[in-house]
């Protein structure tokens, strides 16, 4: 009866082959590692939060918004949906916009301008998104070139002018008259400060 050939256990190749193996691994779990942190890192830049308020970071072509995501309630205080207010400026970068007074909205605003602004359409979507977030949070606003400053604070009034620093000031019984001073066509970051300190506010008074 023939012998079995029972191959010679060659330890060298064998610690060889372990050797090469454990580093296979090794640059595995790297490679895994730095493809979780660039995904982690990814999403933290696509979304954050602005005291309080979450933003979504979305860029359509060459234009990028800033959604603020709010909560929608019933009047039973059950959460119905997120609604996603879309800002063209940082949140973050409008802390330089100077605000004298504090924000109070009531329940009608109105909305008027000392002259017509020509800033490549920026004057046009920075009234349209004050109108909708005043309608989002419940108000209503309203162009009326009669209209005043209230002082018996019936309603809010917003007077947009030109100014020679932008920023916001607070006039008159409190949370009634506000000026919006806009300097170098900046009247997307004056108005868009307001719009996130409203939400700020509003997003504290929820919680």
């Amino acid at each position: 009866m023939e012998k079995e050939i029972v191959p010679k256990i060659n330890k060298k190749e064998i610690k060889a082959q372990n050797k090469t193996l454990r580093n296979i691994f090794i640059c595995l779990g790297i490679f895994l590692f730095v493809i979780i942190i660039v995904a982690l890192s990814i999403n933290s830049a696509q979304h954050f939060k602005y005291n309080g308020v979450e933003f979504k970071v979305i860029q359509e072509g060459e234009l990028i918004f800033y959604n603020a995501v709010f909560p929608l309630y019933s009047i039973t205080g059950k959460h119905i949906s997120d609604y996603n207010f879309p800002l063209r400026k940082d949140p973050r970068k409008l802390d330089k916009i100077p605000l004298k007074g504090e924000i109070v909205l009531k329940q009608n605003i109105v909305i008027n301008t000392t002259k017509e602004f020509k800033c490549d359409g920026d004057e046009v979507m920075a009234i349209a998104n004050l109108v909708k977030v005043f309608n989002l949070l419940g108000a209503k606003a309203i162009k009326d070139p009669q209209a005043g400053c209230d002082y018996q604070g019936k309603y809010t009034f917003i007077q947009i002018r030109e100014g020679e620093e932008t920023g916001i000031e607070e006039f008159g019984p409190k949370g009634s008259c506000y000026n919006f001073y806009v300097n170098d066509c900046e009247i997307l970051e004056v108005t868009e400060k307001f719009i996130v300190d409203l939400l700020v506010k509003a997003e504290k008074n929820r919680a």
